[in-house]
């Protein structure tokens, strides 16, 4: 059960939790939303690096299969290509660390539905683009009409899995595309080889997924202890 405190699962839960997400991930349809979910914090956080390294942002695109396309001008090429499926992984693990705040859940499904929203406001522009955004903003926005927090606290932590699970799978794409995508840019800037960049996108998501597994052994281990000092 979780940490009433904390919201953070035993030890038992996050397996079941993180073979939920998997599964999940891997169903025809139930399973996209999700990927659109990635690919849309993967486009954020390549239109956040623009704007943080002083491009220009004039839309983002998302497509049906979970591709998706940020369209921007000037900034650091660089650090723009790295922060897509490095972005994409970090939005999961925050995702898990907000669900980690029972009392502050409800706020937390409001500010993610209503930061879809300003991405819709700011950058959306194409009616499919639109339609998805919109879809996700209701996949945050819907589970507040739940009347147990217990339930909102447990489908945030299975969505920030599935997001982390799909952006360690997405990079792995990269390897049949033929030098196209993020990989090869960053090969022909830096003249690092693609699967330089492919490898360490699969470790940082790795990295997130792990830290989120100490956090549910740290705490499973102090619950462990409190119950044989109390024995």
């Amino acid at each position: 059960m979780p940490d009433p405190l904390t919201g953070i699962p035993g030890r038992s839960r996050f397996l079941f939790e993180l073979l939920l997400a998997l599964t999940l991930t891997r169903l025809p349809w139930l399973g996209i939303p999700f990927k659109w979910l990635e690919s849309f914090f993967h486009e954020l956080s390549h239109a956040f690096m623009t704007v943080i390294s002083g491009g220009e942002v004039s839309h983002i695109s998302l497509f049906a299969n979970g591709a998706g396309l940020c369209f921007s001008e000037g900034g650091m090429p660089v650090l723009i290509g790295i922060a897509g499926y490095a972005g994409a992984a970090l939005w999961g693990g925050l995702l898990f660390s907000l669900a980690t705040w029972p009392r502050g859940i409800r706020t937390s499904y409001a500010l993610l539905g209503t930061m879809v929203l300003g991405v819709i406001v700011a950058w959306g522009r194409d009616l499919l683009t639109l339609s998805l955004l919109l879809c996700l903003a209701i996949l945050f926005f819907l589970p507040l009409r739940l009347s147990q927090a217990s339930w909102l606290v447990s489908g945030l932590r299975i969505m920030g899995l599935m997001v982390m699970l799909n952006a360690l799978a997405s990079p792995t794409v990269l390897l049949g595309m033929g030098g196209r995508g993020d990989a090869a840019l960053l090969a022909e800037l830096t003249w690092l080889p693609e699967i330089f960049w492919i490898v360490l996108w699969l470790l940082l998501a790795l990295g997130v997924l792990y830290l989120c597994w100490r956090r549910v052994e740290r705490i499973s281990l102090a619950r462990d202890q409190l119950i044989g000092n109390k024995v």
